[in-house]
């Protein structure tokens, strides 16, 4: 009696440990599952965001990440201020003082040899060296770097024309002319000077009000992208869907 109580014992004991093996498996498994989901990143989520002209890297990044950047988005105040002040003096200058570029040269190029005139006759006199006009040395190779980064750059620029004039791509024939037609309004307000420095200052002032608000500009361009698009497809509907278009090739051949 008390034997097979034993093995009654046994057998409850041996059932327990099998439901205890299986339930830490399942456990295990479980976790297993739970690691191999792993959880999104801050960053996969930001990446998924809309940015205004489908940028991914930081403004900064964008406009070369170098001094230039710097001056840009303001991250030397000095610099800034005193390169948007130098620009404003030019414009005051030659805009509302009414003031020649030739004339400008000019009277400096006046005042330039009468400093070096003085100085060289009255250097004997001053105990002074004379002034030394140094020579310039220009290497070859920026040039020619230069050069060939310019000849890609015409060289798209002439492949999108001839895309554009051929008819192979109406969205940006209407989009070219369509701001020549702004430019041309805008050119008849004010001249190339003013023009010049308006973009100037917009260029020192909307990318670092940009970086500082962009998280509400994005969702707000994000909308108006949506609208443009949709506008667009009505419009593509109604107008450019019956308009005839095809390379010239082929009404040549």
């Amino acid at each position: 009696m008390a034997e097979h109580s034993e093995n009654a014992g046994s057998a409850v004991d041996s059932i327990m440990e099998k439901i205890s093996e299986k339930i830490h498996t399942h456990d295990s498994s479980s976790s297993s599952d739970s690691d191999g989901e792993k959880p999104v990143s801050p960053s996969s989520v930001k990446a998924k965001i809309f940015r205004l002209f489908g940028r991914e890297r930081p403004v900064h990044k964008v406009f070369g990440g170098g001094k230039p950047a710097d001056v840009l988005l303001w991250r030397n105040k000095k610099i800034s201020a005193g390169v948007l002040g130098g620009a404003t003096a030019i414009w005051v200058l030659f805009e509302l003082i009414e003031y020649h570029l030739l004339t400008l040269v000019c009277h400096v190029l006046i005042l330039a040899l009468a400093v070096l005139f003085l100085w060289s006759n009255a250097h004997t006199f001053i105990n002074k060296t004379p002034p030394r006009i140094p020579e310039v040395h220009l290497p070859e190779e920026p040039f020619l770097e230069v050069a060939a980064a310019l000849r890609i750059e015409i060289n798209q620029g002439f492949s999108i024309l001839r895309d554009i004039v051929t008819g192979r791509d109406l969205k940006k024939f209407l989009v070219v002319i369509a701001g020549l037609w702004v430019l041309s309004i805008v050119g008849s307000w004010c001249n190339f000077l003013t023009l010049f420095y308006i973009s100037f200052i917009l260029l020192h002032t909307m990318p670092v009000l940009y970086e500082k608000y962009e998280d509400k500009v994005d969702p707000f361009a994000e909308k108006a992208m949506f609208e443009l698009k949709k506008q667009y497809v009505v419009f593509d509907a109604k107008v450019l869907s019956k308009i005839p278009k095809g390379p010239l090739k082929g009404k040549l051949a």
